[in-house]
């Protein structure tokens, strides 16, 4: 029988846990285990760092091992150890993968991480005997908890709020250019946990929501906005249909009682101090829009009264990242949007849209940090042509691939594997090409080169170089973060991550073989790079900017000392290997960025990976294990599909997760 008191230890374990040893105890009524996995073997795992691949954002989120978040409950690490049952062989216990990987006694990515007859193995080969014991078909012990689907609050990005007032104002000054600028958190600037309003930035939308009030009918009511002619400053009618009118808009909802009763007070009050009608209805404004009800939104939940149009401002801020038209409130105030088939018709007809093309513009201009390529430096000695301008057209050629493949309803994987592009006389006076016949127009690549969808766009070569050397790591680095959804740890604090200079005297070598040399004499710093260089070498045959090169040029400079000898720097140009692979994916040894993108393209966790960085976008926040199931329903409408964007993006936003809802339908 199940030792449920050593497993448990009922003096400092919760109600929780203790059920489900109850449920364990009905799961493997005949079993025997001595070990508490949670106490005795998931620390030890811990120590060793597992979960910095075996995670779903590590190098090992394509295996079926993946560890608990940081911080689980005890239960939940109980119920991961009992899940490790399907890495066992129960007809050779010491065959199971459990035993074999960790050891390397079969080729592990990160290597032997348990020593063979050491303590943490005897350990682990006792909850493998354990696991092999219970009963395979019985998977009762592995329900997931349910969790609350509850979505944080999220405050309106400098994106929407400009986005916003133009639709309310008609104003298109763009207004949050004064505004703190927004940090990148999970690889975008609309999450969540980022979104605090500091004291300053309350202070400015003060400030700018008294100027927008002020200017509202600076030249009388130019925009519209009032629906009624007043008959004089103190029109408590026509104040009363502006109030509602414009707070429905300017809340995405209708006004409660009290609400239009405190803003119509203040708009009379006002007017009657001697002022106009105008005057008071520019208070109003003022006032709603530093709101909370403006300034941020709020999920669905609450009473029914509001929900749908949580529902629609939801939905519209996601595909327009601005307020819901009049088509969607109008459906929200029929009630129609309680009904899936509804929610997914509008979304469809939103998608449509322009606005929607600016939404996913600005998806993709984060995605692909479009603001590291412009701010970057090169040296302007060897790089003359490179500036300003070819940044900007850098971006508009990835943008124009990703329009045509999204919009057009296309195989999206041809993100990575497309043989044509779309350039400029910039671009091609970089890329060694013959100028298009259209600026920006449809052209493709010659049939020599290696480049390979946005794997050969400066894009990403350009931002991933230094400003004389290329970079393998970032290179790499940048496939795994933004291609894979796998972090990478950075580098201790205080190591200098710049490649040593070659001195007069030495062996010239290129970028890789003074990589190799470097982490070979500091296994510290291997661990990591292994995981990242061997990608990165695939792109040495393209220089910092993105331009094409047969050899490596390489120059070694004198040391002071030699220089006052009469010493000369020295110009070589040397062969360059670029053969790589990519560590957890198999079967992916390559030469070519073609290669790389054919293996990208191919794998699952490339193209989950699209769906999750999706996901971060639109949610607002990183996914958390309680994701699984809505990113695994997007991803197979996305695979179902034909790996067509715009299912992809209805998958997530017509989910009832995103909506935090429950459908009719």
């Amino acid at each position: 029988m199940l030792r449920v008191a050593r497993l448990i230890r009922p003096a400092h374990r919760s109600a929780s846990v203790i059920a489900f040893a109850s449920l364990l105890a009905m799961a493997a009524p005949c079993a025997e285990v001595s070990l508490d996995f949670a106490v005795d073997l998931y620390p030890r795992l811990e120590a060793k760092n597992c979960r910095a691949c075996h995670s779903s954002s590590g190098v090992a989120s394509g295996t079926r091992l993946q560890f608990p978040e940081t911080g689980a409950p005890e239960e939940v690490l109980q119920r991961f150890g009992l899940g490790l049952h399907r890495l066992v062989n129960r007809t050779e216990i010491g065959q199971s993968l459990l035993l074999l990987k960790p050891t390397n006694r079969i080729p592990h990515t990160g290597g032997p991480l348990i020593s063979v007859d050491s303590e943490d193995e005897r350990l682990l080969r006792r909850w493998v005997e354990y696991l092999a014991s219970l009963d395979p078909e019985n998977r009762s012990i592995e329900a997931a908890p349910q969790e609350s689907r509850s979505e944080p609050i999220r405050r309106l990005t400098h994106f929407q709020y400009d986005n916003t007032v133009r639709d309310l104002l008609g104003d298109d000054s763009g207004p949050s250019r004064n505004f703190p600028s927004e940090d990148y958190v999970n690889g975008y600037t609309n999450q969540a946990s980022a979104q605090a309003i500091t004291p300053s930035l309350a202070e400015l939308y003060g400030q700018v929501a008294e100027r927008l009030g002020r200017n509202a009918f600076r030249f009388g009511d130019e925009q519209g906005l009032l629906p009624c002619e007043p008959s004089g400053p103190t029109d408590r009618g026509c104040a009363e249909a502006f109030v509602s009118e414009f707070g429905a808009k300017a809340f995405r909802r209708p006004l409660t009682e009290t609400e239009r009763e405190a803003h119509v007070e203040l708009l009379l009050l006002w007017a009657g101090q001697g002022n106009s009608f105008l005057s008071g209805a520019s208070a109003v404004i003022e006032a709603m829009l530093q709101s909370p009800h403006f300034l941020f939104l709020v999920p669905s939940a609450g009473d029914g009264h509001s929900k749908p149009f949580a529902i629609a401002s939801r939905l519209a801020y996601a595909l327009w990242n601005a307020p819901p038209d009049r088509a969607l409130l109008a459906a929200a105030a029929a009630g129609e949007l309680d009904a899936r088939s509804s929610v997914e018709a509008h979304a469809k007809r939103m998608l449509a849209s322009g606005r929607a093309r600016e939404t996913f513009d600005h998806f993709l201009s984060e995605w692909m940090r479009f603001d590291r390529l412009l701010n970057s430096v090169k040296d302007r000695n060897r790089f003359r042509d490179f500036g300003r301008e070819v940044t900007e057209s850098m971006t508009e050629e990835t943008r124009r691939l990703f329009r045509h493949l999204a919009w057009g309803d296309l195989d999206f994987r041809a993100f990575y594997t497309a043989d044509y592009t779309f350039v400029d006389d910039f671009l091609t006076n970089v890329y060694g090409m013959p100028d298009p016949s259209v600026p920006f127009g449809k052209t493709a690549y010659p049939a020599d080169s290696t480049r390979s969808g946005v794997l050969g766009h400066g894009t990403f070569l350009a931002q991933t170089g230094k400003p004389i050397h290329t970079s393998p790591t970032e290179r790499g680095l940048f496939v795994r973060e933004h291609f894979l959804c796998q972090a990478i740890p950075p580098p201790p604090p205080g190591v200098d991550t710049s490649l040593p200079p070659l001195t007069l005297g030495e062996r010239p070598m290129t970028v890789r073989e003074t990589m190799e040399k470097l982490h070979a004499s500091q296994p510290v710093c291997a661990s990591c790079h292994k995981l990242v260089d061997p990608i990165g070498y695939g792109f040495e045959h393209f220089d910092t900017v993105g331009a094409y090169r047969e050899l490596e040029p390489v120059r070694i400079e004198p040391t002071p000392q030699q220089e006052r000898e009469g010493a000369k720097p020295t110009d070589h140009s040397l062969p360059i290997d670029s053969t790589g692979f990519i560590a957890g994916i198999a079967d992916s040894e390559f030469q070519t960025p073609r290669d790389v993108g054919r293996i990208l393209a191919q794998s699952p966790i490339c193209q989950k990976c699209v769906v999750r960085q999706l996901f971060r976008y639109l949610f607002g926040r990183s996914e958390a294990a309680r994701d699984a199931r809505v990113i695994e329903r997007a991803y197979n409408r996305f695979v179902q599909s034909g790996f067509v964007f715009r299912e992809l993006v209805l998958g997530l936003v017509v989910s009832e997760e995103f909506l935090a809802t429950d459908w009719s339908d």
